[in-house]
């Protein structure tokens, strides 16, 4: 099977990446092997909240040479600082494309209200997420902090005490109790946010939903729900603060995260109406080379019939998706064999303190500066790898996980398209 550019992975790098080949007419093929990891997320994405040392960022952009001389190989360090700047733009306009209403600035780091109350720094946000500006308290004096009843994946308790401690704001906490969740709720598996999105969404049950918030919080001065609202779009929610005449807002819950599908739904939509090829449930399994090219892919559910491209690009996520594993001899890449970032000792690949920044966060493979992947030490010459898989960073500590994966993607589609297809 032929194509212009096969992508491994359907989460934020792979579809990204894909999205924007497609957007300049390349045949793309995207190969996903399960759930999206941004199933997980919170629909926020974040640039770079915290620099290695520990010292926070107030604005990215203007913290890049400081990163570039703390971790040279981060993926922003490889890119260059201008790149960097110039995809953060054109990453904001690729999501606005997809129908995505986001929030924040790469010039600033905003500060995103989280399910525990406290606030975290963040880079974009979804609209119905409540945020502030890093320096500014929140807006509002008085908060309806409101759970659904039997709804086990959110604690308005511990957001309210937060909230309460550290801004200062009057919140009433509630429960809300809807006859038409009686269903999902008389079976806890299906009592999820998914399934509930599914019910509040419909048009007929805006008003007794409306009803029960008027009762619980009338006199607040806005209104934070559980992210149990708008699977596909904002409509419910702006229908919901017209009849209450006040901001209604929405916090992640636990996985499955409403807030994130639907940033993969948006994605993977916008990407097959540009004519991708998306082959969902299927794994890579092994490669062909010649030299330093890779020659065909082969996957799980196609056997022996390869996939071929001028130009694959490597999105499988990290340990999380079996985009990379270990074993007692150390940590692999196991579709192409390439090179890691890794430690020898396994003692070494993690801190005894939970909370401490792991070192094993950083593996992942190595490529060079346009992110072509490194195998036996040289860079191969149509094999890119994007997003969780690369090493050099560490997401979490340093708060970069989903800008690595957007502006990774595309910068890669940029030296793909340079390059005519082909290389």
């Amino acid at each position: 099977m032929q194509f212009d550019v096969v992508v491994i992975g359907g989460g934020l790098a792979g579809l990204s990446c894909a999205l924007r080949l497609s957007e300049q007419g390349r045949r793309c093929a995207v190969v996903s092997n399960g759930q999206s990891a941004l199933y997980f997320a919170s629909g926020s994405l974040d640039l770079l909240a915290q620099l290695p040392d520990g010292t926070p960022v107030a604005a990215p952009l203007d913290a890049l040479p400081a990163l570039a001389q703390q971790a040279p190989q981060h993926p922003y360090s490889l890119m260059g600082a201008s790149q960097v700047a110039a995809l953060a733009n054109e990453a904001q306009q690729l999501l606005q494309r997809c129908g995505l209403a986001m929030q924040g600035d790469s010039r600033m780091n905003h500060l995103r209200v989280t399910p525990l109350g406290t606030r975290r720094a963040t880079w974009l946000s979804p609209q119905a997420v409540p945020t502030t500006p890093l320096d500014a308290p929140l807006p509002w004096r008085s908060i309806a902090l409101l759970g659904i009843e039997g709804f086990l994946d959110f604690q308005p308790q511990l957001a309210a005490s937060s909230l309460q401690r550290q801004q200062g704001v009057d919140v009433l906490v509630g429960y809300l109790h809807l006859p038409a969740l009686d269903r999902l709720r008389n079976n806890p598996s299906e009592f999820r946010a998914v399934n509930i999105a599914r019910v509040l969404d419909m048009p007929e049950q805006h008003a007794a939903l409306a009803e029960e918030i008027r009762r619980l919080a009338d006199e607040a001065e806005a209104v934070f729900l559980p992210a149990c609202l708008g699977l596909e779009d904002d409509r419910a929610l702006q229908a919901l603060q017209q009849r209450l005449g006040k901001p209604v807002m929405l916090l992640p819950t636990l996985p499955p995260s409403v807030l994130g599908m639907r940033l993969h739904q948006a994605l993977r939509q916008r990407l097959v109406q540009l004519g991708g090829v998306l082959m969902p449930g299927d794994r890579a399994l092994r490669a062909e080379f010649d030299g330093g090219r890779v020659t065909a892919l082969y996957t799980r559910n196609h056997g022996d019939i390869p996939l071929r491209a001028p130009q694959l690009v490597l999105a499988g996520g990290s340990f999380f998706s079996n985009g990379l594993s270990s074993d007692i001899n150390g940590i692999r890449e196991p579709v192409f064999g390439l090179d890691v970032y890794d430690r020898a000792e396994r003692a070494d690949w993690c801190q005894r303190d939970l909370f401490a920044p792991q070192p094993y966060l950083q593996f992942g493979v190595r490529t060079d500066a346009q992110l072509r992947a490194v195998r036996q030490g040289q860079a191969l010459d149509n094999l890119y790898a994007i997003g969780a898989v690369t090493g050099g960073y560490d997401p979490l500590q340093q708060g970069c996980g989903a800008g690595v994966s957007l502006l990774g993607a595309l910068h890669v589609a940029r030296h793909i398209v340079e390059q005519g297809g082909d290389a």
